[in-house]
């Protein structure tokens, strides 16, 4: 494909009329063509209006049409081939591999949606019948769907260049609710936007659907992006990145006219905490694990473990000074751009330079530009109570080492943190009892628990909450990652005595879309009910 450098809006190249920007490669920091037109405030208008018009038609889709169009992205994106990873690769210096599984994981989800809308229980259809003989009042004949809410605005993630950006999470959830999208590029990696922009913009006019169904647009976050969630158009917005940038746009979101949702995913110390047991087995193994979580693709993960509360004592010392030798042995690999290193190497100098905190282990910097040497603090668990410094997340490859001694010490640790996105537990069953009294008090503070594992995969399924208590979502009932993603984009119509004429299709009578349904409260499968009309 070839790179214009220019917004896509409606299904049209559209040079943006204020200034330019361009991506640069982390690794030598050299500055990579093209340069990126910015659009201005008027500009911004087609895109949005267009996005209204098109809800309409877009949100009235049958199943198959609208999961074949879901389909249809994903086989573009993959069409793409190898131009994806290498512009990728230049623009975030990210590993192929890296960037092979975020493909996967983009097209995954496009199609695990496509199965969500041909099967349609996201729709929420029930139905309470008439009873006009009921007494001493008769009941009207009430049902009710989720409809969507309408345009989206989605902002691009710096740290997933593919999986949270264009055809990402955010995205790929508006799309199958129906919603038209807005999506603002990240700056970091314009090309890759690009190129996966034209693979959606594809299959919008491949399926025949209203151009205004998806627009790319590129400028200034500051301006272009606030006056993106500030357009009356725009009925919801989709957002993973910096903590500040978030609450700035729930800021704008609030001050409309009409407010509407911002799901924002923000910040996250994800923290660990390990149990006596765990260290009965292989301490230099679970080390090992930490380091590995703590350093994956540089630390850039909101899922990275920033705290690790180990027990005090002989076996605690063992585990922290094999976390030592781990991350010793360890080389910095390049971040996503020169600001987020200069940031980490920011925090880490501050969280090193804190009272009571010491430095268990540092790797070596990396042989690129922006690979800054990971690094692995320690502190004492009162200190880290009564320190409110050392709760600031650093995004990159470091984390604090807390050493504990009794399990109310933990609960007081825990009261203290922010909303988190996940705990993780390591532990075996002689340590249960400790533990049990820390699952309800996580569950305050985050959206996932897990146990003997590492918090950086992340499932991509029915049952997965990719979300937490604020700061690190700005609404704890939704998730980012999985099918009920879609339910961020989605509200409840109730429709009360309409002829079947004047009901929206998976209102009718017949189903012809064969939903599955809940009538008088009871749960109808579509091949029961079908059944019964057929008997």
């Amino acid at each position: 494909m070839t790179l214009t450098g220019h917004s896509l809006i409606a299904g049209q190249q559209v040079a943006g009329e204020g200034k330019t920007a361009a991506g640069f490669n982390p690794a030598t920091n050299e500055q990579l063509e093209p340069a990126y037109t910015l659009i201005t405030e008027e500009q911004l208008k087609t895109a949005t209006s267009a996005a209204d018009e098109a809800y309409a038609s877009f949100s009235a889709l049958d199943p198959e049409t609208h999961a074949g169009f879901l389909e249809a992205i994903a086989d573009n994106i993959e069409a793409i081939g190898e131009e994806l990873i290498i512009r990728a690769g230049q623009e975030t210096g990210l590993p192929a591999a890296r960037l092979q599984g975020e493909r996967a994981r983009t097209t995954g989800q496009l199609r695990l949606f496509a199965k969500v809308v041909r099967q349609g229980d996201f729709r929420g259809v029930r139905i309470d019948p008439a009873l006009p003989e009921r007494a001493p009042l008769p009941r009207a004949d009430i049902r009710q769907r989720q409809i969507p809410l309408g345009p989206v605005a989605v902002f691009g993630a710096s740290n997933f260049p593919l999986a949270f950006s264009t055809a990402g999470g955010d995205t790929a959830s508006a799309l199958a609710a129906g919603c038209p999208v807005v999506f603002k590029a990240h700056n970091a990696h314009p090309g890759t936007s690009e190129l996966v922009g034209q693979a959606i913009a594809k299959a919008v006019k491949d399926n025949g659907l209203h151009p205004g169904v998806f627009s790319l647009i590129y400028g200034p976050g500051s301006s272009i992006g606030q006056a993106l969630v500030a357009d009356p158009a725009i009925k919801a917005v989709g957002f993973t990145g910096s903590q500040a940038a978030g609450i700035a746009l729930m800021r704008t979101a609030a001050a409309r006219a009409e407010p509407i949702p911002v799901y924002a995913e923000m910040s996250s110390l994800n923290p660990v905490f390990v149990f006596p047991g765990a260290l009965n087995g292989d301490v230099d193994a679970l080390a090992q694990q930490y380091v590995a979580a703590v350093t994956g693709s540089s630390g850039q993960l909101c899922t990275s473990p920033g705290l690790l509360f180990a027990p005090a004592g002989e076996a605690g010392d063992k585990l922290a000074a094999a976390v030592g030798r781990a991350v010793s042995a360890c080389a910095g690999q390049t971040m996503l751009t020169e600001g987020i290193a200069a940031s980490w190497n920011s925090g880490a100098e501050a969280l090193g330079s804190a009272d009571n905190v010491s430095l268990v282990g540092q790797g070596t910097e990396g042989a690129t530009k922006n690979a800054p040497a990971p690094a692995i603090f320690r502190t004492e668990i009162s200190n880290f109570v009564s320190n409110h410094v050392l709760h600031a997340e650093i995004f990159g490859a470091a984390s604090l080492v807390i050493r504990y001694s009794t399990t109310e010490e933990l609960l007081e640790a825990i009261s203290r943190l922010e909303g988190q996105l996940t705990a993780t537990l390591q532990l075996t069953a002689a340590d249960y009892p400790t533990a049990a009294p820390l699952i309800p008090a996580l569950e305050q503070k985050v959206g996932r628990i897990i146990v003997n594992g590492w918090p950086t995969g992340v499932e991509v399924g029915h049952a997965m909450v990719h979300g937490g208590p604020f700061p690190a979502t700005s609404d704890s009932r939704t998730t980012s990652v999985g099918t009920l993603a879609i339910n961020r984009f989605l509200r409840p119509v109730a429709y009360q005595n309409l002829p079947q004429e004047l009901l929206p299709v998976p209102l009718h009578d017949a189903n012809p879309w064969q939903l599955n349904r809940r009538i008088n409260g009871t749960v109808v499968e579509a091949a029961e009910e079908k059944e019964e009309v057929n008997a």
